[in-house]
């Protein structure tokens, strides 16, 4: 296959991809996945499905190779975002093209990292049936709200197999990235005593004993020291809701709380820190509870991707940490904890973003990146 004829069939899988609704909330990943695994198939992989809820699916494809060395992983979600309050220039779900520049809700976020992913291990299918390690491709719902798809595989008993590496494609604008942070989501629930708003004093206001959390949050410390990699833990108060009406005292307020940690503090001991710092009079609920993955940057494999991707970006590189989750979170502990790189063309800045967009040079790019590190890997 030549080389425009390659870009040409890349361009035409990340649009087709991003055609596919898979906004999560709800997430209907069903069908998208349902025609990756079909190219798979068509490519010689095996494929099997596995769904956590109706609609939401994820699968694991895979090529065995020679022996028995553990495959090299590859990895990433389907579902994308809300599309968010404010309008789009560009059409969400139609991959249209501006230069460099294909847009789309998932465009970054992740499915130019899929569709490099396929790409990749397509174009080394064969090959790897005579290498000396296969490849094992876990594509997944649910991400986005808590990697409930790759939770899923991970309690499934050996769903996932064994793997000796693991790459997993996020929007990294293709820098080699070796852990995350973890996340803790926790509801915070303040109650009162229903009133008529022009008794006030008959009741007990659940916004005021809100007002009062919300203080008490942004004075919280961790108090422990920062990751080298990870940085500072952090907490974001990103919802409230609570009330019915103008004349009523409300009787119960809701806040939403994003804490995301590194080592040297369990979510489960902040969990307990957090209900002192508050008091017993607030419930607290753990909404989410994701693990940090933390990689050794002197791991023989973490430094030969490095040097892979020295290439492609063409200057040196440190060792760096994501502070978003990954599934990486969930499938490296799930693996036996092998050595991960987090990797993908999407830029990091337009996650989430009205009119996401990628860069094609960088999702061609992430192809080459990905077969590189799949020869090296079952040594073709």
């Amino acid at each position: 296959m030549t080389l425009e004829a390659k870009n040409k069939d890349l361009l035409y899988l990340t649009r087709k991809l991003l055609s596919f609704n898979t906004i999560n909330p709800p997430g209907c990943e069903h069908d998208c996945a349902k025609y990756v695994g079909s190219v798979l198939e068509n490519g010689g992989f095996k494929v099997n499905y596995y769904q956590f809820a109706p609609g939401r699916t994820s699968l694991v494809a895979r090529i065995k190779g020679k022996n028995n060395t553990p495959p090299l992983c590859l990895a990433g979600h389907l579902d994308t975002v809300p599309l968010g309050a404010v309008p789009w220039s560009k059409d969400p779900l139609n991959g249209e093209i501006d230069g460099d520049k294909i847009y789309g809700r998932g465009s970054s976020d992740m499915k130019g990292g899929i569709s490099a992913i396929i790409t990749a291990a397509l174009g080394l299918s064969d090959k790897i049936k005579d290498g000396s390690a296969g490849l094992t491709l876990v594509i997944v719902a649910g991400e986005e709200t808590g990697c409930q798809g790759s939770s899923h595989l991970a309690g499934l008993g050996d769903v996932l197999g064994k793997a000796g590496a693991v790459v997993v494609g996020e929007p990294t604008s293709n820098y080699p990235f070796i852990g995350n942070k973890a996340t803790l989501w926790i509801e915070a629930v303040t109650t009162g005593v229903a009133a008529h708003g022009s008794t006030p004093e008959l009741g007990i206001n659940a916004i005021h004993k809100a007002a009062e959390v919300v203080t008490k949050l942004r004075n919280f410390d961790f108090d422990v020291p920062a990751h080298p990699l990870l940085g500072k833990a952090t907490l974001n108060i990103g919802k409230i809701s609570g009330g019915l009406n103008f004349n009523s005292v409300p009787d119960k307020t809701s806040i939403g709380i994003d804490i995301r940690t590194i080592p040297g503090l369990t979510n489960s001991e902040i969990l307990k820190k957090l209900q002192s710092h508050l008091g017993r009079d607030v419930q607290l609920k753990r909404v989410m509870d994701v693990a940090e993955m933390i990689s050794d940057p002197k791991d023989d494999w973490i430094q030969q991707v490095f040097r892979i991707m020295e290439r492609f970006l063409k200057k040196r590189l440190r060792p760096r940490a994501l502070k978003g989750f990954t599934d990486a979170s969930i499938l490296t502990p799930a693996f036996g904890n092998p050595p991960t790189i987090i990797l993908g063309p999407g830029e990091p800045a337009m996650a989430h973003r009205t009119d996401e967009f990628c860069y094609i040079s960088k999702i061609e790019d992430a192809v080459d990146a990905y077969m590189e590190i799949i020869k090296t890997w079952c040594n073709l």
